[in-house]
């Protein structure tokens, strides 16, 4: 096992360490960490807690990653931050672990961007793929969608899911859940319609992306109930994955409402 740690370094003994680990100058890692193999942490990072972080991952100076939950309610207790495989987490960024509240652990997908200053608190699930500007921010409990992009300086109220490819401008302050390919904009965000700009970059067929239009405008600008609308667009669509990902979304129960449009 090839292990690079800079003299000025504080290392844990009982922290493990995959392959060819580089751990820079005044880094510290703490003894209940784990980083896989071929992690980087360039410099001044701080690994605490129970944390895990997947091969890969590269962490950038000044980011504090594994500390105690921002929630008066922690207590100590035993909770994970676990963190995927090939993301980069950039300068002074935060994350959390979990609390006895909301399962006990934070969990952070595979391939990530965490640009300067983004905040993950704690019980956050965040899916593969994510990008969160800088200065994003993540309250507790949290969902983030795959490939969904988080703004600069936006920021997320606690308990709130956002749906796969879903797209948040820069400086909106969400407060309620944001349905998968969505695009939320304004200083209090609204449904400003679909991110598609987005859904073409990742290669989505034309007409799926066409059938996915016809169904937002049935289900979002129609004259029945919510409930009549997502019956029709369900029947209207049965064959489009994409209109099948917001219905299921829609479906699931939820601690916050639903962000609509203007």
């Amino acid at each position: 096992m090839s292990v690079s740690i800079h003299p000025t370094a504080v290392v844990d003994p009982a922290a493990r360490l995959g392959t060819d680990v580089s751990i820079g100058p005044f880094c510290v890692v703490g003894g209940h960490v784990e980083l896989g193999d071929r992690v980087q942490l360039l410099s001044h990072v701080v690994v605490d807690g129970r944390t895990s972080v997947g091969e890969g991952t590269v962490i950038y100076p000044f980011a504090s990653i594994g500390h105690a939950p921002q929630d008066l309610k922690f207590k100590g207790e035993p909770s994970t931050l676990v963190i995927g495989r090939n993301n980069r987490i950039r300068e002074h960024v935060t994350m959390n672990p979990g609390t006895e509240g909301g399962g006990m652990v934070t969990k952070v997908g595979d391939g990530g961007l965490f640009m300067v200053g983004v905040h993950v608190g704690h019980d956050c699930q965040v899916g593969n793929g994510v990008i969160l500007a800088n200065n994003a921010t993540l309250g507790g409990h949290v969902v983030v969608g795959d490939h969904a992009v988080l703004g600069g300086l936006c920021a997320v109220h606690q308990f709130v899911r956002i749906g796969v490819h879903a797209m948040i401008g820069g400086m909106t302050g969400v407060e309620a859940d944001v349905i998968p390919f969505g695009l939320v904009k304004g200083e209090r965000g609204h449904l400003a319609g679909l991110n598609l700009v987005g859904l073409e970059r990742r290669g989505f067929p034309k007409e799926q992306i066409a059938a996915l239009r016809a169904a937002f405008k049935q289900i979002f600008h129609g004259d029945n109930t919510m409930a009549e609308r997502l019956a029709a667009a369900s029947s209207a669509f049965p064959d489009n994955p994409l209109v099948a990902e917001i219905l299921s979304f829609l479906g699931d129960r939820t601690h916050r409402a639903l962000t609509l449009p203007r």
